[in-house]
């Protein structure tokens, strides 16, 4: 074997020098490691520093305490603003040197970084506007606001899904006590949050009936005005039967993947299965009953109706509440990314969602007064599914029955 050559002096020295360069590297990373992570003390004062900034801007005659002034402008309580900030906490972390900093030039604290993002979803102000409130840039508000909603699209998931069949026993008997009806499963309902488009993006599809651009949010919602399922994404000037036949949900009850527990035997020992119920502008099927339309109607039919337009109001007040409370979405969002918006109403449901999972309350000034759709009402479907006409008169006679059943009883 032949001997190693010895290495060239020019070698050596290129060699030393290499090596005293990684000594120099090395030494460069292990101050960088010694720099704290994620100590709160760097921005812990964040709250009292924003209370003393804006309180005196809020808009109620009534003086607000500390504890009112943060539900006001962050839509939680302190306790929820916690929970949410434990969600997200390790995907908040500002690491140096790269890490978000405020006008001072300190790194930005993971709960001064939620509050940030809420303000904006819940203003729906602008970024520069939400930037100054807090002390720092529009780019911040930026950044930290679309880091907030893509951890909390992975980490807060879990609070808004489809319930198991324990759950759903628990709603339909609420639906029931509160509607009379019998087996339903829960409301659904739409609106339009509105945009504005560059020219280059404009569309037929995106023009709405009222001439503005839009963007469909559907939900179905349990008796607890909770979102059991959503889509979004969808163009606002299509009819509101065609974005059902394009959601998700629609494809997993037609295929009987949802809405296939229990069947609820009648008084007249007719099949009543699962159901949501909606309004005139959604389409009668076997599985979502909407109400009666002819001009003259019976009293039974009358009084169906009356009970179908009580459990859907769980729908309509879940909008309502949606919007009020994280205004971002009944503002005019000016041209927004039409990709990252369905992302941005997710986490509003979810956060909605948060709030009610958390025994926590949208503070009442800031909840809509009137429809969360107001310009768009007066959509209906004429399509009428032989299936669910049938199911939809075995449940007016079902509630007849109990009704006379019950006058007996009285009488007796």
């Amino acid at each position: 074997m032949a001997p190693d050559k010895k290495p060239k002096k020019d070698d050596s020295k290129k060699f030393k020098k290499m090596k005293n360069k990684n000594k120099k590297k090395k030494k460069k990373s292990k101050t960088v490691s010694t720099v704290p992570i994620d100590n709160r003390a760097i921005d812990s004062e964040w709250w009292d520093v924003f209370w003393h900034k804006n309180s005196t801007t809020l808009g109620s005659n009534e003086p607000y305490d500390e504890e009112d002034g943060f539900k006001y402008f962050f839509r939680i309580s302190k306790k929820t603003f916690e929970y949410i900030c434990s969600l997200v906490r390790e995907d908040l972390i500002s690491r140096p040197p790269s890490g978000l900093i405020n006008i001072e030039g300190r790194l930005l604290s993971v709960e001064k970084q939620v509050a940030i993002a809420l303000r904006r979803l819940a203003s729906g102000e602008s970024q520069v506007s939400v930037g100054a409130s807090f002390g720092v840039g529009q780019s911040t508000v930026s950044q930290v606001t679309w880091r907030f909603i893509e951890a909390m699209e992975e980490r807060a998931k879990h609070h808004l899904k489809w319930p198991d069949s324990n759950k759903m026993d628990e709603i339909k008997s609420t639906f029931e006590a509160l509607s009379g009806l019998p087996n339903c499963c829960g409301a659904i309902d739409a609106t339009h949050v509105i945009m504005t488009l560059p020219a280059v993006e404009t569309s037929d599809d995106w023009c709405d009936q009222e001439n503005n651009y839009s963007m469909f949010v559907q939900g179905v919602v349990d008796n607890k005005m909770r979102f059991l399922d959503i889509v979004t994404g969808w163009p606002g000037g299509m009819p509101i039967s065609r974005l059902l036949k394009c959601s998700g949900f629609y494809k997993l009850c037609e295929s009987g993947e949802r809405l296939n527990g229990k069947v609820r035997m009648s008084s007249k020992e007719e099949e009543i299965r699962e159901y949501i119920v909606g309004g005139a502008s959604y389409p009668l099927l076997p599985w979502l009953i909407t109400p009666y339309e002819d001009n003259d109607l019976e009293i039974p039919m009358l009084e169906l109706n009356q009970m179908l337009e009580a459990a859907r109001a769980a729908a309509v007040k879940a909008f309502s509440q949606l919007k009020g409370g994280w205004r971002i979405l009944s503002k005019v969002m000016w041209r927004p990314d039409k990709r990252k918006l369905p992302s941005i109403i997710l986490v509003c449901c979810l956060l909605h969602n948060i709030i009610i999972d958390c025994g926590d309350s949208l503070h009442p000034d800031v909840v809509l007064s009137g429809h969360h759709d107001s310009d768009y009402l007066g959509q209906s479907s004429k399509h009428v599914d032989p299936i669910g006409r049938t199911t939809r008169e075995n449940i007016t006679k079902h509630l007849q029955h109990c009704k006379k059943k019950a006058s007996c009883v009285h009488t007796v």
